[in-house]
């Protein structure tokens, strides 16, 4: 069998086709790959969110006089959006265990679709690029600027680090929408969007701890 071939054949294994392994099931390499790297990026939020806890704790006044306060209504619609892109992902890979392109695509696209309204609403949080809707020019502009405080700071170290996850994810799941609208999963290997599902589970996952710690407490 030639080198060619042999890659093509690789290609054309499905998911449900790999051995059962004892300690990983019927798990493919990049399902492997993409749960150890889940689980670092978890340390990385871990971190984050256990500092702003110790700046806290240790904090006689947290939000300093004339800061503003956080809008949580707004936030909260964009967690909601979030949630429902979680949602819109398992019907996308439920498509394509189901060989259904034209659900794929659709499913995938309003995916990517809440992912990039939950980045316009971030956008409006902070610099008010969107002002001429929502009639508010942002919390820099209101004073929380960056440095400012450990208030400031922290908010914005981690949703801004989980702002470029998100930016990430709708970069990535746009790759995948192009792969299906293109045809490349029609033969039912779900691999790929699955592992794309995994990342997006876990940044949707993560921003309900983010929401509930800075936003919420």
């Amino acid at each position: 069998m030639s080198s060619s071939a042999a890659h093509h054949e690789h290609h054309d294994i499905l998911p449900h086709d790999y051995p059962v392994d004892p300690e990983y099931g019927r798990a493919t390499l990049g399902k492997l790959g993409m749960w150890i790297f889940l689980l670092s990026d978890a340390f990385s939020f871990s971190g984050l969110l256990l500092a702003y806890a110790v700046l806290r704790g240790g904090s006689e006044v947290w939000i300093p006089k004339g800061a503003p306060v956080l809008g949580i209504p707004f936030t909260a619609g964009l967690t909601f959006l979030l949630i429902c892109s979680s949602v819109t992902m398992v019907l996308a890979y439920a498509a394509c265990v189901e060989k259904n392109r034209k659900g794929m695509v659709l499913w995938l696209g309003l995916t990517v679709l809440g992912g990039s309204l939950f980045l316009c609403g971030q956008l409006q949080e902070y610099w008010g690029t969107f002002a001429f809707i929502f009639h508010h020019q942002g919390l820099i502009a209101d004073g929380l600027t960056f440095g400012s405080s450990h208030y400031a700071t922290t908010f914005y170290c981690i949703t801004g680090f989980h702002g470029m996850h998100v930016l990430t994810g709708v970069i990535y799941l746009t790759t995948v929408w192009i792969k299906a609208a293109r045809g490349k999963f029609d033969d039912g290997n779900y691999n790929e969007i699955e592992i794309a599902g995994l990342f997006w589970h876990f940044v949707d996952l993560v921003w309900i701890l983010v929401f509930t710690f800075i936003y919420l407490l």
